[in-house]
């Protein structure tokens, strides 16, 4: 693909696990949507679920493995399972892709490796495993890869030099908080600085709410990178890692809504206009995250025209 792909209007899909929880998923423990590639009976609801989104109007979906991190499969005593999630996550992506006969481009997602939404204080090899084997399944199904909800340049440094020697393009998805300062406490600017490199294909705010992703715009449109978003509408701002409210691993778990809430009045057309106000700001790539359903995307898929 070509390294300025997003430098043109793109439509990203939105939240893979909460909108398979809609569509009939019983998660298990803290496995959330990778629950979704573990057991056999809910590919074919992975595969309807990125169908959802392609028919939408997207140009990429991601892959359904961001709960499949080797750490949450040993909470819930499956990590036999690792490889044959992830490379199952990409099989069906990309079953997805061929059954739409869409020319949608499919990102392979890199989550982070520990808990979501707090830096990962943990050994640099111990991270650098996670995100390579991840990656490595990944790469025969996926046009580049996606840093999903990453929230420190540690991080974001070493996955960075896994996928440089996998040769792919990469999209970096960066969390942030109220004070527009990844949960690490860097700004956006030290991180483009110390670890851009030529594979980046453009910077979005990962699972952030709308309002902090508008209070943090006049920030990055100054990074002079293709940039935008995948929003989330939790109820709550600053959302927290969800498996520590997580049920056994071997019970049906609660839907993470009943921690973070959901804003079921963030409609289509209230985020079709943030999405315009957005564009006006200089963002070309525009999606979703947790509770942002194809309708959503649906709405924001006009913006191409």
């Amino acid at each position: 693909m070509k390294i300025n792909y997003f430098s043109k209007i793109r439509i990203l899909d939105g939240g893979m696990g909460q909108t398979l929880l809609t569509n009939g998923l019983k998660p298990k423990g803290s496995l959330w949507s990778a629950t979704a590639l573990i057991e056999e009976k809910y590919h074919q609801l992975v595969v309807d679920t990125h169908l959802e989104f392609i028919k939408s109007g997207v140009d990429v979906i991601v892959t359904n493995n961001f709960s499949a991190r080797r750490v949450r499969m040993a909470q819930n005593n499956v990590e036999e399972k690792f490889d044959y999630a992830n490379k199952k996550a990409g099989e069906l992506a990309s079953k997805a892709r061929e059954i739409s006969k869409k020319e949608v481009l499919i990102a392979g997602s890199l989550p982070a490796q520990n808990d979501t939404y707090v830096a990962d204080q943990r050994d640099e090899e111990l991270i650098e495993k996670g995100f390579y084997d991840q990656a490595i399944l990944l790469k025969p199904f996926v046009d580049f890869y996606y840093l999903d909800v990453l929230s420190s340049g540690k991080e974001c440094e070493i996955a960075l030099n896994v996928i440089q020697k996998l040769n792919l393009p990469v999209l970096v998805g960066l969390h942030i908080k109220k004070n527009g300062r990844l949960p690490s406490n860097e700004s956006l600017d030290e991180i483009v600085k110390k670890y851009k490199n030529k594979n980046w294909l453009g910077l979005v705010l990962a699972c952030v709410s709308p309002e902090i992703i508008e209070n943090s715009f006049d920030k990055i449109k100054k990074i002079n990178l293709p940039f935008g978003y995948k929003a989330n509408l939790w109820k709550s701002e600053e959302p927290v890692p969800v498996h520590k409210f997580a049920s056994p691993a071997d019970k049906v778990a609660s839907n993470p809504v009943e921690t973070m809430g959901t804003r079921k009045d963030y409609t289509g057309e209230k985020f079709l206009e943030f999405s315009k106000r957005m564009m006006n700001k200089g963002a070309t790539i525009l999606g979703g995250c947790c509770e942002t359903k194809p309708l959503h995307i649906e709405k924001i898929s006009s913006l191409k025209n």
